[in-house]
This record gives structure tokens, sequence and C-alpha cells, in this order.
């Protein structure tokens, strides 16, 4: 906590070292407590907002570096508020609205607050990461023993036959798996061999969670993921040996995944379920009110409605949500938070972009929150992303790689230091 150092020039060094760690440490639980969301507002948000709040008086502070990230959360929680102006009853709809948009400019503080932590310690980046691999192998385990009644009472970490570990949708919990399971693979790629079985096996625990969570957007996502992380990776390691590596790894990856689905095709309710979910159309997307044909009638109102209609009203009127990330910014923030969400997209992608292949002992962090988040860019098209957390988390990783970038450019400018 550097940045608290500034504030609180009196306390001797050893209780600054440990305000540092207990710090970090809880810190490390809130990320933890990431994988564990059955409803809202969940422990998770309960922790941070304390979190959140307690750093931020002693001391740490939002750099020109991320405040613009600030600027558009705000702006776009702005434009939520300004959509439940257009709303009859405040609480006719499931969760009401006030609560709706109280837990999204949550989630835009807990984006701000990853990023400037990072950017007060750049050795958190680790912890983060394997705290919130704990996590995905704790929930995933979870979601794998209740889909297979292995255990009893744990049938409450599936939903519709499906693995949803301890979330509320298994379309959530599927993708919350795959920043975790590329740490994984990036890890048994370029580390230690010694440690290779033992990630391997939290690899093949957290590929198995998203398969039963027969998520065709958690499914494209993890393979999406997967590819772009072994091409980037050639692009920045060129040697032959490192190249072969990665070939042997990548097949024999390969080989064990189509083992283990053949066996689990040998179970007749993951056959079943897997043939009806891999059709590339559902009834439900195609059909009268489907997926597809909400959208376009959504997208049309939205054009008429330029503060939105309300939080959760669509879901009034068609009986199901949106199940797209830019018409749900449209109808749940109108054109300004359509705007600030698009805005803040497109930057996050260009500064990871930017930080993509620079030797820093960040790159890997930033490197793996970009490619994931490019994957929900490409998911957000047939599904709703707007409370994820581990989105806002990656986002927030993002910014705060990009700030460490900025500082270090400033440094060498400076002549502080020498490539």
């Amino acid at each position: 906590m550097s940045a608290i150092a500034t504030t609180t020039l009196h306390v001797p060094q050893p209780q600054l070292a440990a305000m540092r760690l207990v710090g970090t440490a809880c810190v490390a639980f809130g990320v933890f407590l990431s994988g564990f969301v059955i409803d809202e507002p969940a422990p998770y948000e309960l922790w941070l907002t304390l979190l959140i709040g307690v750093w931020f008086i002693l001391g740490l502070r939002i750099s020109r570096s991320t405040a613009p990230l600030l600027a558009l959360f705000l702006t776009f929680n702005v434009g939520g508020m300004l959509s439940m102006t257009q709303m009859r009853d405040l609480t006719s709809t499931e969760m009401d609205a006030p609560i709706y948009i109280a837990v999204s400019t949550f989630l835009a503080l807990s984006s701000v607050f990853y990023a400037a932590i990072i950017e007060d310690n750049a050795n958190r980046l680790a912890l983060i990461f394997k705290t919130l691999t704990v996590a995905a192998i704790i929930t995933s385990v979870l979601g794998i023993i209740g889909y297979f009644h292995a255990l009893p009472g744990f049938e409450i970490f599936t939903r519709y036959d499906r693995a949803m570990g301890a979330f509320q949708d298994p379309n959530v919990f599927g993708p919350y798996l795959a920043a975790p399971a590329l740490y994984l693979m990036h890890g048994i790629l370029i580390g230690d061999l010694k440690k290779a079985p033992l990630k391997t096996v939290g690899l093949a625990i957290l590929a198995f969670g998203i398969f039963l969570s027969f998520s065709r957007a958690a499914w494209a996502l993890f393979a999406f993921a997967a590819a772009m992380l072994i091409f980037i990776m050639l692009l920045k390691h060129r040697s032959n040996a490192f190249r072969l590596r990665i070939l042997i790894m990548s097949l024999t990856a390969v080989i064990l995944m189509v083992t283990v689905l053949v066996i689990a095709l040998q179970f007749h309710q993951v056959s079943d379920l897997f043939s009806q979910r891999t059709q590339l159309v559902q009834d439900y997307d195609g059909g009268h009110l489907g997926r597809f044909e909400r959208h376009r009638i959504g997208f049309t109102m939205s054009m008429e409605k330029p503060l939105g209609i309300g939080p959760l009203v669509f879901a009034t009127m068609f009986n199901e949500d949106e199940h797209n990330i830019w018409l749900k910014t449209l109808t749940t923030y109108g054109w300004l938070g359509f705007f600030c969400w698009v805005t803040m997209i497109c930057w996050t992608i260009y500064i990871g972009f930017r930080c993509l292949l620079k030797e820093r002992p960040w790159q890997p962090y930033v490197m793996i929150s970009w490619i994931v988040i490019l994957g929900h860019v490409g998911i957000g098209n047939v599904i709703d992303t707007d409370h994820w957390r581990h989105l806002y988390m990656l986002i927030g990783i993002v910014w705060g790689c990009w700030a460490l970038e900025q500082r270090h450019q400033h440094r060498l400018a400076r002549g502080e230091i020498v490539t």
C-alpha cells in the first residue's frame, strides 16, 4: 500500500508492513468469494464494499491512468439512474430497480478498485490469480459433484440438469472458469515441469466443469481463449524448443480432453443433454419471440427510448431477459450507458493490446485477462454479461496493468530505469 503510506507517515515500518499484509489478505479473500454468488447481494458484494471503503479512506488513490475507467463507469450508471425514471413502478420487477443499479455501481467501483490496488503493487496480481484459481476449482468441484448426484444435497449446485457450482446460473458459472483455466494452462506451458501434473489436474477439473455447464457460450469462450493463448505465446516466444513444447503439450491436452469427453458421453444424462446443446439454434433462439426476434424488437424499441426502459423491465415484457449485452445497455442504461459501455470496452481492448507482448512482470496477467475479455465481447452478443463479477475484475486487471505500464514508461523517460 505505497499509496496508503503517503497518509500514514507516522506509522512505524513494522506496523505499516503488517497493514500491507492484512490489506492484501483481505483482497485475496474478496477474490475467493467471487466464486460463490448464489444470490444478490452476495457475500462478495458485502465484503468488497467494506474493503473498498476502508482502502480509500486510508489513502488509496485513483491515478490519471485509471481515472477514465472511473469516469466511464460512473457515467454508465448515471444512465441507469435516468433509465429508472421511465419506469411506472420501481418495485414491480423481480429485483427492485434501485438495488439492481446499486449492484451495477458497486461492480463498477470494484473494477476501479482492482485497477488501483494493482497499480499500487504489481505483486498482488499473482495472489489474485492464484486465489481466483482456487475458488474456481472449488466451485467447479461442487458443480461436478452436484451434476452426478455423488453426495446428497449437492443438487443445489445444478440447474436444469446442468452444473452451475455456487452460482445462480450455469451460463455464468462456465465463463467464470475460463480465466483460471487459462492461468493454469499458461503455467503448464512455460512453468516448472515438476508442477505441471498438479496444474494439469486443476485444469482438467475446470475444463470438465465448463463442459458440464452445458453453456454453449462457455464452450466457445474456452475454445477461443485457449487457441488465442497458444497463438499469442507462439508470437512472443519464437524459439523452436518452446514451439515444440507447446505443440507436444497442446496435442497431449487435446487427446486427454477427447478421452474425457468420450468417457463422459457414456453416461446417458450427459450424452442426451450434449446432443441437445450442440444444436446451433435452439427453439428458444429462433422461435416466435425467441432470442433473435427479441433482439430485433428490442433494438427497434431502443431507438425510440433514448433513456432506456428501466432495469429488468424487458423481461416483464417478453418473459425473458435481453441475452445481448449491447441491447441490455440500451434498455437498462439508455443511449448514455450504451455509449459509455462501448467506449469502455473498446478502450480496454486497446490498452490491453498495447501491453500484450511487452516483457514485463505483469505481462502474463494482462494477456490472460485481455483474451478472456475479448471472448466475453463475443459471447455478449447472445448472453447478458452485465452483472458478471469476474468480468469487472478482469477489466480492472487490464487497467491496473496499463497504469503499471504508464508508470514504467514515465520512469524510462526520466532515466530512472534502463531497459
